[in-house]
């Protein structure tokens, strides 16, 4: 799964925690990992030549600031470059302690710039940073390095904001894993909204788990949830029916469109969201896995989050994008607001993994379904904004009753069951 991996190092003790997690994934999966310190020599010898006007006269002759110039060069290079190799030492000692295929990268120019470079000359599967670095104060969230690299790498990332898990193999040089969790693995909560991107952070986790289960004793439990927003549209219908006037409203047919949305896309957004989790849950047990499955209400990223601070998993994994992902993002809100605020370690997958890729590769047995044209032409009655739900609704219908086809009659049994006479005649596809 993760062939390459780079940690990027500072020495604070989020990095240390980074580098940790970034050797003990190595370990599991018996990859090369790659250790890389940013240093800025240029940017202090512009500093230095910033600061020149501001010298005493006696030292403003040219003579004597390219002398200190040249000295100020010598001493910066020379001192940025030693610190650099103590950082590369200490991960290379940890890397040998517990027999890790290293490298040593170090890198100078400026930080979160170089990081990005480093990622992609060296291409590697997965990069590992801690959420802050030297500079954290009491009220920081995410550091401005590791939030840059974040947003603009497309690579699978993990951010760092606590101990990983605790150590496979435990090196002599490790710091004691906090007291209270020397005893087992925390959970692992994976974030589902169908998208590829979320599918391939289920992917990883039960990548985690094999991997750990195989060489230790640990098994983290995986949990997925899937969040969905039932109360926006009423907040702009509510919007709206303030902005109207009675006959703008009548001409809309706002009371008949409200009504719709009440009955047809909250359910089927609950119905679309948990069908989500259930083709989750099916992924995992094809690799013999069994996972808990938890459907939430509200915004995204904050049900989340709430859930986040009430079961507390050792790890979160996002999608980078979810299923409204557009060409001119970097990264999706709700990855970005979790990014911040999750109080765990967070994986941002930058990969994805569609539900075509899974039933390909056998990963999940799907029985194909089939339309008759009938069945079909009926299926254009409906609303275009509610088209892909409904026809999703109907094969999941089908599938569940046995049906490898869907013909007239399978449609109605479905639409019967799955929508109120109103919602059905609002859909133009009662019988």
């Amino acid at each position: 799964m993760f062939k390459k991996i780079l940690t990027a190092l500072d020495n604070s003790s989020y990095s240390d925690y980074g580098m940790d997690a970034a050797i003990q994934i190595s370990k599991a999966f018996g990859s090369t990992v790659a250790g890389c310190h940013v240093y800025a020599a240029r940017l202090h010898e512009t500093r230095f030549m910033d600061m020149e006007s501001g010298l005493p006269e006696r030292y403003q002759s040219e003579a004597i600031l390219k002398r200190q110039r040249d000295i100020h060069e010598s001493l910066i290079s020379k001192g940025l470059g030693i610190i650099s190799d103590s950082y590369l030492d200490k991960f290379e000692k940890k890397c040998q302690e517990v027999n890790v295929s290293y490298e040593r990268k170090n890198r100078e120019g400026k930080n979160f710039v170089e990081i990005l470079k480093e990622i992609e000359e060296g291409e590697y599967d997965l990069a590992v940073m801690g959420s802050l670095g030297m500079g954290v104060v009491e009220n920081s969230l995410i550091g401005s390095v590791c939030e840059r690299v974040v947003s603009k790498t497309r690579k699978d990332i993990l951010i760092v904001k606590s101990p990983f898990f605790p150590p496979l193999v435990k090196s002599p040089s490790s710091p004691p894993f906090p007291k209270g969790d020397e005893g087992g693995l925390g959970n692992i909560l994976v974030a589902i909204d169908g998208s590829p991107y979320s599918y391939w952070g289920l992917m990883v986790a039960l990548g985690f788990q094999k991997a750990w289960g195989q060489i230790s004793n640990l098994s983290p439990q995986i949990e997925a949830v899937a969040a969905f927003d039932p109360y926006f549209h009423q907040v702009a219908f509510k919007n709206i029916a303030n902005s109207l006037s009675d006959e703008a409203a009548q001409v809309f047919r706002f009371k008949e469109q409200e009504k719709l949305h009440d009955e047809i896309i909250d359910k089927g957004m609950a119905k679309l969201y948990q069908g989500y989790l259930d083709m989750a849950a099916r992924v995992a047990n094809a690799r013999g896995v069994k996972i808990k499955t938890t459907l939430l209400e509200g915004k995204a990223y904050n049900e989340i989050l709430k859930h986040v601070q009430s079961v507390k998993p050792s790890l979160l994994m996002v999608g980078r994008f979810g299923l409204h992902q557009v060409p001119e993002s970097d990264m999706g809100s709700n990855a970005q607001n979790l990014l911040r605020f999750a109080p765990c370690n967070i994986f941002i997958g930058g990969r994805g993994f569609s539900l075509e890729e899974v039933i390909k590769t056998q990963l999940d047995a799907l029985p194909s379904v089939e339309w008759a044209q009938s069945a079909l032409a009926r299926l254009e009655k409906v609303p275009p904004f509610a088209k892909g739900m409904a026809k999703k609704a109907i094969e999941d219908f089908a599938r569940e009753k046995g049906k490898r086809k869907i013909t007239d009659g399978v449609m109605d049994e479905a639409v019967k069951k799955l929508l109120p006479p109103s919602a059905r005649k609002a859909m133009g596809i009662e019988n």
